[in-house]
């Protein structure tokens, strides 16, 4: 495994446990050369799962995007990274339950809007500007009231 600090290939294993509820093996790495800590996962690749985009491209299904995606939303929110990767699990999890090998993004972005309207509004309505594009501040302040109804049922 390289350091995605230095690009050293030699480290050491700090701590192993397992993840994503028993279908991985998440471990904790220090670079021998450079002493950063980094982690990795380890599954089974039951199939290689395909992302449909909105254009039509295919590209091979990543968990680092999915994450990166929340993760940004969530900046300077008071969201854990364990809640974080929490919801990428529940959202992996629904998608190997659904046994699609292609999925849509629509459907990935879907997911993330309902896990991020739980986790943090803000995170939400800050991913959803972005995920369905707003045009101008009506269709934001529609995403904003339509927010606010849900929370007053």
């Amino acid at each position: 495994m390289r350091c995605p600090f230095c690009g050293a290939d030699e480290d050491r294993v700090v701590d192993t446990r397992s993840s994503q509820e028993g279908r991985a093996v998440r471990r904790r790495r220090e670079c021998e050369s450079c002493g950063k800590r980094f982690t990795t996962y380890e599954s089974v690749e039951l199939f290689p799962r395909q992302v449909v985009k909105r254009d039509g491209r295919r590209e091979p299904y990543d968990r680092q995007k999915l994450l990166l995606g929340i993760v940004t939303a969530c900046t300077k929110r008071p969201v854990n990274i364990d809640t974080i990767e929490a919801i990428v699990e529940r959202i992996e999890q629904r998608l190997e339950e659904s046994g699609r090998v292609e999925v849509e993004s629509r459907w990935l972005g879907e997911q993330v809007m309902q896990e991020l309207q739980e986790a943090d509004e803000v995170a939400y309505v800050w991913f959803a500007s972005v995920y369905r594009q707003f045009k101008d501040v009506t269709e934001f302040m529609n995403e904003l009231r339509g927010l606010r109804e849900s929370d007053e049922e």
